[in-house]
């Protein structure tokens, strides 16, 4: 059989040929050396130049211009990407990438940015970079850092990857003009991030590219597409609990509009404000209820566009026993009273050990929902501000008392509109609070209520609370000053790592890169744009991070692993004890170095309790228990797994811990169809790319429960069928992923169901 392609220099003398009269001498002579070197690079046949010079001539027309032929030769190139040939993806982005460095190239001659230290002058005077990076960094620095780019790293990116990072996350003047490449864009984040490093700071400066430019770890996207830049604000989401008072609520729609404004998502805990019906200030039945207050939510989700990219992005969080559930439950789906709609929210649902218990043994069982303002007039407490077997006592002794209104329904009639509106719209999405808060190793300073808007984040929470308002005259000026108690507004740090990208069995190899991600992602904290006072306070006294992965999916396959197996299993669990056991030494270290977060003393941390619950036994997991215990902890909280949609295309990976939904497949995308295809397909790994709604789901959340020891917070878990599934099948998933100790489900994606991926997450 024949792998090498005979005709290659004719073929590249024609397309270079194509181009003699369009393109300066020096970038044809380049636009032949990438010839050449795709030629050495990609030897087999099924690659040979003569198909790339068919497929581009069939786009050329007499009038095409230079960069419609620029633009016709990287396309062809794309549209050669099949399963049986699915490098084109990366022959395409070599091509895309030679069209855009000419035309950046004529940019910088003709703005005269001769060298890195001059673009960023150039671009902090035209307010695209922040002036910080200038004020922190000297000329010769500077220079330093532009010695540490990589050129040939941009052979790393797949087509689909490279072209999204361009459209999107690359720096571009008022009028849309590249002025950044890939590489610097890279580069520009690792200076933000080591801005404040007092230690080898240029060395930090060089392991943050580095582990950036090799796509092993991928910062979220607001930090991809903030950092160096005047409004950085690098945070992807955002979670409130909204107090049960007219000030409150308000002031947390306020909260969402500016997370809103500035690219966050948001979580929103709606568990402590009253039901419709209940009471106020004594008058019987004045309460509307939260149905009212979450169609507000959703009208400014859709009025606050954030910056006229998206519309904002909101999850509201209620519990299973409030007593406006049911309509809860409706709030996307089709049918019934639009009035009572919210279909830009995305609904999610938070339940006790005690649903699912009561669930397992019998459905037509009755379960009680309640008014949270009604239990606490008669009771004297919040009942969400309790789990596990206290919060189950408390909830039993609410039901016995006659003196709060109880609506009566059976278990079966929630189950079933649960799974209604999941089968119909992906969502509610799954919280399970008992689970969380058994394993909160900061369980001592406070509750967790909800998750956030892609179901990975777990950390304490706590209302915003109005303490005074008055009036105050200074100099003759009037002003009205009102004073909040902070609370507790979580702020999500997120990163992931590549798995894919990484060698995953080497553990020193993994402790050095987990421990760089973990230094960037506890920078981001001292040098992130808050859009709002209580993010920051919050952000600063938990310093909390979430390091995810990305590439799960590409890991098992490169690897020879089955999804449906036991091997699947243990590898998961070995790998993730891995990345827990580096986190934890990597903060343990930092605190050494910086200090521990201010809650540290009392918690899981300090006590040892995090490493029981967990059951860490070893000589090795004792050694650093010890350690912990003695140098404290850099970070309250550290890992959660976000669904990575974005960046896992542009490092060339498989979403998050999704299953892919096809090995190869068709996008179709301003009028041309994009191949797109498995990362590193071959006859290796084919047969273990299976089909996400192939897969037997109960093999992905017994995984989920595995990895789910390993990680302090939680993971962004889809779980995929199709319409053969029966509802009583739907809910033996769900009780199967409480079983097994899984903290929060995020979409339910039906076959023929097309829901929107979190953006705002996608690390």
């Amino acid at each position: 059989m024949q792998t090498t392609d005979p005709t290659g220099i004719f073929n590249r003398n024609k397309l270079s040929e194509e181009f003699s009269n369009v393109l300066p001498d020096e970038a044809r002579l380049k636009l032949d050396a990438i010839l050449l070197e795709i030629q050495t690079d990609f030897p087999e046949i099924c690659y040979s130049l003569e198909y790339l010079n068919t497929k581009f001539r069939s786009f050329l027309t007499p009038q095409s211009t230079c960069g419609q032929k620029l633009e016709s030769l990287f396309q062809a190139a794309a549209e050669l990407t099949t399963a049986e040939a699915p490098k084109w993806e990366f022959i395409a982005a070599r091509l895309l990438y030679f069209q855009f460095s000419f035309h950046l190239k004529q940019e910088e001659i003709r703005r005269e940015l001769s060298d890195f230290y001059k673009k960023l002058v150039y671009l902090t005077r035209q307010n695209l970079y922040g002036s910080y990076i200038l004020e922190h960094y000297s000329r010769e620095e500077l220079l330093l850092a532009e010695t540490y780019l990589k050129a040939e790293r941009n052979n790393l990116f797949t087509f689909s990857g490279l072209d999204l990072l361009l459209k999107r996350y690359v720096i571009r003047t008022h009028d849309h003009i590249p002025l950044e490449s890939p590489q610097e864009m890279f580069l520009g984040i690792a200076l933000h991030l080591a801005m404040n490093e007092r230690n080898d700071r240029m060395l930090w400066v060089k392991k943050f590219y580095d582990m950036l430019s090799r796509l092993e770890v991928t910062m979220a996207t607001p930090t991809l597409s903030n950092a160096r830049k005047p409004y950085h604000q690098l945070s992807s989401c955002f979670i409130d609990t909204v107090p049960d008072s007219l000030e409150g609520i308000y002031r947390s729609i306020d909260n969402f509009a500016q997370v809103s404004k500035f690219g966050g998502g948001m979580g929103m805990y709606f568990g402590k404000v009253r039901a419709s019906g209940s009471n106020i200030r004594g008058f019987e039945g004045a309460a509307g209820g939260v149905i009212r207050w979450i169609r507000l939510v959703n009208d400014t989700a859709v009025a606050v566009d954030q910056l006229g990219m998206r519309q904002g992005a909101v999850a509201v969080y209620l519990d299973v026993w409030h007593r406006d559930l049911p309509e809860f439950l409706q709030l996307r789906t089709n049918n019934g009273d639009d009035r009572m709609k919210a279909h830009d929210i995305f609904p999610a649902v938070c339940y006790p050990d005690l649903f699912w218990k009561m669930a397992k043994e019998d459905l037509d069982q009755n379960w009680y929902l309640m008014c949270p303002h009604e239990i606490f007039q008669a009771k004297g407490y919040h009942l969400e501000d309790y789990f596990g077997e206290e919060w189950e006592r408390r909830y039993l002794d609410c039901v016995q008392d006659a003196r709060i209104s109880k609506r009566t329904v059976t278990l079966k009639d929630i189950i079933r509109l649960v799974l209604r509106s999941a089968a119909e719209t992906g969502t509610p999405f799954t919280f399970n609070r008992d689970t969380v808060n058994r394993l909160n190793p900061n369980g001592h300073a406070g509750m967790i209520y909800c998750s956030n808007l892609c179901t990975e984040i777990a950390q304490n929470m706590q209302a915003i609370e109005e303490v005074s308002k008055e009036v105050q005259t200074t100099d003759g000026d009037t002003v009205v000053v009102t004073v909040t108690r902070p609370g507790e507004f979580v702020v999500c740090n997120l990163a992931s790592l590549s798995l894919g990208h990484l060698p995953v069995t080497d553990t020193t190899y993994m402790e050095e890169i987990v421990s760089t991600a973990v230094r960037a992602l506890d920078n981001v904290i001292d040098l992130n744009f808050y859009p709002t006072p209580y993010a920051k306070l919050t952000n600063q006294k938990y310093r909390s991070i979430g390091l995810g992965v990305s590439g799960y999916h590409h890991m098992l396959a490169k690897h020879g692993i089955i999804w449906e197996s036991e091997e699947h299993l243990k590898f998961a669990d070995t790998v993730f004890e891995t990345i827990n056991y580096a986190a934890i030494l990597a903060s343990t270290s930092l605190a050494e170095e910086k200090e521990s977060y201010s809650l540290f003393n009392g918690s899981d941390w300090q006590s040892g309790a995090y490493f029981e619950k967990r059951d860490y036994h070893s000589e090795k997991w004792l050694a650093l228990q010890k350690k912990v215990a003695t140098q404290g902890m850099r970070n309250a909280y550290l890992l959660a797994v976000a669904p990575t949609s974005s960046t896992s295309i542009i490092s060339g990976t498989t979403a998050g811990l999704d299953p892919i939904l096809k090995r190869y497949f068709l996008e179709e995308k301003k009028g041309s169809m994009l191949p797109r295809v498995a990362p590193e397909l071959s006859p290796a790994t084919y047969w273990y790319y299976k089909n996400a709604h192939l897969i037997d789901q109960t093999y992905s959340i017994r995984a989920c429960g595995v990895r789910q020891r390993h990680i302090d917070q939680a993971q962004s878990m889809n779980i995929y069928i199709t319409n053969d599934f029966t509802m009583r099948q739907i809910f033996n998933l769900y009780l199967k992923a409480w079983e097994e100790g899984v903290k929060t489900i995020y979409y339910v994606r039906s076959k023929s169901l097309e829901v929107e991926e979190c953006e705002s997450c996608s690390s």
